[in-house]
């Protein structure tokens, strides 16, 4: 066996491929380092919640207490998880159809409930029937599509800051990194790809999902046009939170209809789970045919039909989206006026940017503590030296629960000199 990696400066990252070790000595070796965490009281990852996604959430505590805190971990953004209309809609969904479908969807597990969802989306997009596919997953929904579609004659131009299931879904093709939201870098590599591959895809987030700023799509866009490239831009985090009726970054920039491929999730704003791809027909038809995990995998239950009604009440009752955002700017008025660093946030992911791991683990515990749940987002999510507390806020967080935050901030300020 190899030398024992030290747990004090340890990631998990280290323990992806030990050198030398075998797959159980691996699993033992992060067995370990498990243990060294919790003996820290820095391992808030896999707690178990007893009651609904939701502002407050109910888990054990290290003595095997059950206790209530304010939940920052959700991304049910405008609360329609526990929305009575969407419950409803996919309790009324499950007693007809029942609890699964049984096949996937090329080989007899394509349903009504299924197209419709699917034409809501084309809806809800301003695109025309057939420009809409659904995953089971957000995750598929970029890696699957990504892998049938790009290969190694061609090249994924990414934001660096984009989702590990982009990442893996550019396994199979030439890939270049591009720093944050940089332009220069962004028109250098796309002046560089322009005559060397068949197909130049850039693939960027509307809202990126731990520093919660948002890209310059309008310039990328132009890029792209410029330089012969196809833009992918993944609105996980923005849908239903930008924009003024909630369809995201794109409505903000006034560009719904002109990116080439959008993918999303439907398990934020939409209360659900799995994710979709929006784009041309003909691309939509493709990937019915070519991307295995669609092709192969069971189809979504009904109880997605719940996404239905969730897509209606963005337009319906606008009220949740604009609560939201006055949550948003209560919490970071407050964090910032401590001294806070909040970054460049725009959206409902508000980061404190700490920068060491240890003490960012030692504030999340803190919070913990005090009954606030919150998530420590170390390397590799984030470079070593930006460690931060991330938190999702919700429509349905009341004042209290925002004070209650903002006064174990405060605390913990004090005593461990953040700011």
């Amino acid at each position: 066996m190899t030398a024992k990696i030290s747990y004090d400066k340890a990631s998990f990252k280290d323990f992806e491929n030990i050198p030398d070790l075998n797959l159980f000595e691996r699993a033992q070796e992060l067995s370990s380092f498990l243990d060294f965490m919790k003996q820290k009281d820095r391992l808030n990852y896999r707690l178990i919640n007893y009651n609904s996604a939701g502002a407050t959430v109910q888990h054990k505590d290290a003595a095997g207490n059950i206790k209530e805190c304010v939940s920052f971990v959700s991304n049910d953004y405008l609360g329609f998880s526990q929305h009575p209309a969407v419950k409803q809609a996919a309790i009324d969904s499950i007693i007809q159809y029942g609890t699964g479908a049984g096949s996937s969807p090329l080989i007899g597990g394509h349903y009504e409930y299924h197209q419709v969802l699917e034409d809501k989306l084309c809806a809800f997009f301003q695109r025309e029937k057939g420009s809409a596919l659904v995953y089971t997953t957000g995750y598929t929904a970029n890696s699957a599509s990504l892998q049938s579609l790009l290969h190694k004659e061609d090249i994924a131009l990414l934001d660096m800051a984009v989702h590990a299931s982009v990442y893996e879904g550019c396994l199979l093709t030439n890939t270049k990194k591009i720093l944050h939201n940089n332009l220069e870098m962004m028109e250098m590599a796309l002046k560089d790809a322009q005559h060397k591959y068949r197909t130049k895809l850039v693939i960027i987030d509307g809202i990126y999902s731990q520093d919660g700023d948002m890209a310059p799509v309008k310039e990328i866009l132009q890029l792209c046009r410029q330089y012969g490239a196809y833009l992918m831009l993944d609105d996980a985090h923005g849908i239903g939170v930008i924009g003024k009726t909630g369809r995201g970054v794109l409505e903000h920039y006034d560009l719904l209809k002109d990116i080439d491929i959008i993918t999303g999730t439907l398990s934020k704003t939409f209360g659900n789970v799995g994710g979709y791809v929006i784009s041309r027909p003909e691309i939509i038809e493709f990937l019915q045919y070519q991307s295995r995990q669609n092709a192969f995998s069971a189809a979504a239950t009904p109880a997605i039909t719940g996404v239905v009604k969730a897509i209606e009440l963005l337009d319906e009752e606008p009220q949740w989206q604009a609560k939201l955002w006055d949550n948003i700017n209560y919490l970071k008025n407050g964090l910032t006026g401590m001294g806070l660093n909040v970054g460049n946030s725009c959206s409902a992911i508000v980061p404190v940017k700490i920068g060491d791991p240890h003490i960012t683990g030692d504030v999340a515990s803190l919070l913990l503590e005090m009954g606030v749940y919150t998530n420590p987002i170390l390397y590799p999510a984030v470079s070593k030296k930006d460690a931060r507390i991330r938190m999702s806020l919700l429509a349905t967080h009341s004042r209290e629960h925002l004070d209650k935050a903002l006064a174990a901030f405060e605390y913990i300020n004090k005593k461990l000199e953040l700011a």
